[in-house]
This record gives C-alpha cells, sequence and structure tokens, in this order.
C-alpha cells in the first residue's frame, strides 16, 4: 500500500495498491486514447520559433499546467468527481476549448477512454471531454481525487514531451529532464485545484490559444492539433 507522506509542499493521499495500478494504467500511454496524435498546439509554437529549446519547452509546458488547459482541466475533473449531475460540467468543459482543433483533442480523447473503460472496468463513463470522463469514471470505482488529478497533469506533459521529441531537436534524457522539472507543477496545480470551483476556471496562455488556432491552417503538420 502506498500510504500518506510528505512530498515537496504536497501531502501524497493514500492508495490501495489497486488503485495505484488502475490509475497508472488509465494515464499510461498504453491506453488507447490516441493522445500521440495531438500536439496541444506545440508544433505551431515549434514552427514558428517560440519553443526551440529544453528550456524553452519546459517554461511553455509551465504556463500551459499553471495558467491554461492543465489548471482548468484540473478543476473540471474535481468537479466531475464531485458532481451528481456530468451534464452540464461536460458542456463547460467542450466549451471552454479555444479552437476547433483543441475542442476535438479533449472530445475524442474523452469519448476513447470512456470507450475503453466502460468496456473493460464495466462502468458507465459517457463520452465527453477528458478530463471529465477521468474525474467521473474515478469516483465510480473509488480512487482518491488528488492523486488522479495529479497524474492526470503529468499525462498530459509527459503526452507533450513526447510530441516535443518529434517535432525539434530534445533527446529521450532531455526529455526527461523537462518532465522532471515540472513535477513540482503538477503537484502544485493539481493540489491547489482540489481547493477550487467552476467559479475559479480561467486561462492566461493567449500564446498557446493562438497557436492551436493557427495549426488549422498550418501546411504541413504531423499532429492533429
Amino acid at each position: 500500500m502506498v500510504t500518506g507522506v510528505q512530498w515537496g509542499t504536497t501531502i501524497v493521499t493514500a492508495m490501495r495498491d489497486d488503485q495505484l495500478l488502475t490509475l497508472t494504467q488509465w494515464l499510461s500511454p498504453a491506453y488507447p486514447i490516441g493522445a500521440f496524435a495531438w500536439s496541444h498546439g506545440l508544433e505551431r509554437a515549434v514552427a514558428r520559433g517560440d519553443v526551440a529549446t529544453p528550456a524553452d519547452l519546459q517554461d511553455w509546458l509551465t504556463g500551459v499546467l499553471q495558467n491554461g488547459a492543465g489548471r482548468s482541466d484540473a478543476i473540471l475533473l474535481y468537479a466531475a468527481y464531485a458532481a451528481d449531475d456530468i451534464a452540464p460540467i461536460a458542456e463547460l468543459a467542450a466549451a471552454l476549448a479555444p479552437s476547433k482543433e483543441r475542442k476535438m483533442e479533449t472530445l475524442q480523447q474523452g469519448a476513447a477512454f470512456a470507450a475503453v473503460t466502460r468496456d473493460v472496468w464495466q462502468i458507465d463513463v459517457p463520452d465527453m471531454a477528458y478530463p471529465v470522463a477521468v474525474g467521473f469514471a474515478a469516483k465510480q470505482v473509488g480512487l482518491p481525487v488528488v492523486p488522479t488529478a495529479q497524474v492526470w497533469l503529468q499525462s498530459f506533459a509527459s503526452n507533450l514531451v513526447q510530441a516535443a521529441q518529434r517535432l525539434m531537436p530534445l533527446g529521450q534524457t532531455a526529455g526527461q529532464r523537462v518532465l522532471l522539472g515540472l513535477m513540482p507543477v503538477c503537484q502544485q496545480v493539481g493540489d491547489a485545484a482540489s481547493k477550487a470551483s467552476l467559479d475559479d476556471i480561467g486561462s492566461a496562455t493567449f500564446t498557446v490559444d493562438t497557436a492551436s488556432m493557427q495549426h488549422e491552417s498550418q501546411y504541413s503538420r504531423i499532429f492533429r492539433s
């Protein structure tokens, strides 16, 4: 069993072994949600020169996590976990997407997560935005919500680091250094979101959002967002 321990400034919630393994399975790159196909606008950011070095990437992803979709999606995950009626939260999550591709990104990954989880875990998870689907499913199987949100954020960041490795000179080891540097950010954002409400949702990542909008008409691309 994983017990409650102090890590930095965050108390890690106790988890049973089966809960830990369920969480890591759901948020593993092997879980078939198609995350590898999406870059969250990062492909455009690299193309226009906003992200060119590992330091640039870590700064970019820190902004996404602290002030963009990372923070908002973590709040949505908590709200989904606590909700009696999931429909309004699912509608809000879809409406918050700032571009066509970002909406597709969250809805299609969410639908894929829901389909696999319904089939394997035999729980009724509707097709909806990815963080909402994860929060809703976590409640159904009794996963502790704080570590669920924190690992979800790390999984989100990890997918974007992997995307960057296909877009720029970034080796495997350098990518893991970036991800390690984002660990305290994932912990802090995940913990802070547990104390927030839907009224606290807001974003201030205009460069990220415009990159996702411009990506829709980018001539040469390998990602869907």
